[in-house]
């Protein structure tokens, strides 16, 4: 009997930042897919953390470190859920511009060349009427 081998998918999620680039598992899409996702959560944890910081503080305000740790969980929770369920959409952003430079460059060069017909007299390219 042949068995074939079992392909586990790994979870990019449990991933950690550092161990991010060494991992054998993993293309070189998902590991710029995962980089992305996992900047967009830190970016989130930014403007999380600023955002819940009240603005007039009273003697109502809990500044205990007690509610400093479950503030700072409760935000890396959010953070994470938002950045894993791809809405924000920052992730898709960076992913795509650090996906395929070859053909960034092969899009700028036919928009570069692409020619004026405004009035019917003028069939310059555009890099030709830039005035820098």
């Amino acid at each position: 009997m042949n068995v074939s081998p079992i392909q586990s998918a790994v979870d990019t999620a449990n991933i950690a930042p550092e161990n991010l680039a060494a991992n054998k598992h993993l293309t070189e899409q998902q590991k710029v897919a995962e980089a992305s996702r996992q900047f967009e959560a830190i970016m989130l944890r930014q403007i999380l953390s600023e955002s819940q910081k009240p603005v007039i503080t009273s003697e109502f305000t809990d500044n205990s470190t007690a509610a400093g740790i479950y503030q700072d969980y409760i935000t890396n929770t959010l953070a994470d859920s938002i950045s894993k369920a791809g809405t924000f959409g920052f992730a898709k952003v960076f992913e795509q511009q650090l996906s395929h430079p070859a053909a960034k460059t092969n899009a700028e060069k036919s928009t570069a060349t692409t020619t004026m017909n405004f009035s019917g007299k003028n069939n310059m390219p555009l890099s030709a009427t830039r005035h820098e």
